[in-house]
């Protein structure tokens, strides 16, 4: 499917959105509900119960074959020899500069099966990359199934309670970053992931796409959550939420001119499991001490918000880099933001000047994630 500025992509689920009134935008050429009930709200259920998110716009690559494992071992920069059947883990895929082509999660489905799930506005340029890397290599099969799943992500601390009324499937043996199969809704053979973009517990179900049945399951899920307050979520919740856990977002704290060391993800690369696209670069940034600018988190001192793309300067007026992602934290009642900063302005507690419409007000270096759920 072709992307234009004229028609954009739409879910299964774009008829319910428009039912329900959510605000559509366009995110990366899909047509996405920025918010179904209110921003603060939805991200205030998602933090103290649960909500529901359409993230059908993410893609799907399965890698199958015997030379699966090798494919993914070249393309990706975690190590997933380590992957048990039904484990799935954080990674990237890298350009041999050791910047960003995308960050993925890699699903380990059997010895000879992988499931990679890429970003919605990187797909056509993934898929692409996949096949251009790894498409000769012996024994491995490329299908991209990306339009074959509904997926959707159901997220809080009351996630599990709400999914388990829809499934026997024992949720409560599905470890974080595992998934198994089961029957959800009726249906058959349902991907169950403990996986999320939230900072919170919860799931991401994958369906078939067909609106019906789509539509069918996204209500079954708001009717189930309901005694709990669910509330269906857009973009917007899911990008603040995403904003107070520190993960990072393709386009703002990793891309093409961003390395893995610069944005702090230097533990999923595992230099040691031998070649894959990028280490080498990785290694020499290593070898030259480490990168010049770094990701921080920065909590604004006086009144302002500092946004995406915002510049930073030094108390004395040097410009010293931008903000990357910044807005009001819902739930810690502060104003917080990401950043690439020099080295020198990393240490916690440093101060800078974000320029916000011309005035310059001060800011301060943070620990990240901002936010961290308490653990059960």
């Amino acid at each position: 499917m072709a992307e234009t500025t004229t028609e954009l992509r739409k879910t299964a689920l774009n008829a319910v959105h428009r039912a329900a009134k959510a605000k559509m935008v366009d995110f990366g050429g899909w047509d996405m509900p920025v918010d179904c009930c209110g921003l603060i709200a939805e991200h205030m259920a998602v933090r103290t119960a649960v909500g529901v998110f359409d993230v059908s716009h993410m893609g799907d690559i399965q890698l199958r074959g015997p030379g699966s494992l090798a494919a993914v071992q070249k393309l990706c920069m975690n190590d997933a020899s380590k992957l048990q059947v039904g484990q799935a883990h954080y990674s990237a895929m890298l350009y041999p500069n050791g910047t960003f082509v995308d960050d993925v999660v890699v699903h380990k489905l059997s010895d000879n099966d992988y499931l990679i799930v890429i970003n919605a506005g990187t797909r056509e340029k993934d898929v692409q990359w996949v096949r251009q890397t790894i498409g000769g290599m012996p024994g491995v099969h490329v299908n991209d199934f990306s339009d074959y799943y509904t997926q959707i992500a159901i997220q809080g601390p009351r996630a599990a309670e709400t999914l388990q009324k829809l499934t026997p499937v024992d949720l409560g043996g599905i470890k974080n970053y595992w998934f198994t199969w089961g029957q959800v809704c009726g249906l058959h053979n349902v991907m169950i992931a403990r996986t999320g973009y939230t900072g919170e517990d919860g799931f991401e179900i994958y369906i078939p796409s067909d609106e019906p049945t789509s539509a069918r399951v996204w209500q079954e899920v708001l009717d189930a959550g309901a005694e709990f307050g669910i509330l269906a979520c857009g973009l917007g919740a899911r990008n603040t939420l995403r904003l107070e856990a520190s993960m990072a977002l393709y386009g703002h704290e990793i891309s093409d001119t961003i390395n893995v060391f610069e944005a702090g993800l230097g533990r999923y690369a595992k230099l040691d499991k031998g070649d894959f696209v990028g280490r080498d670069a990785l290694v020499k940034i290593q070898e030259d001490g480490g990168p010049k600018r770094k990701l921080v988190g920065l909590e604004m001192i006086e009144r302002g918000i500092g946004r995406d793309g915002y510049p930073l300067f030094s108390i004395d007026g040097k410009r010293v880099g931008e903000i990357t992602s910044g807005s009001p934290s819902p739930f810690l009642k502060k104003n917080i933001a990401l950043a690439y900063v020099p080295v020198e302005f990393t240490p916690l507690d440093t101060e800078v000047n974000v320029e916000i419409r011309g005035q310059m007000v001060k800011a301060k270096v943070v620990p990240t994630p901002f936010y961290k759920r308490a653990k059960k």
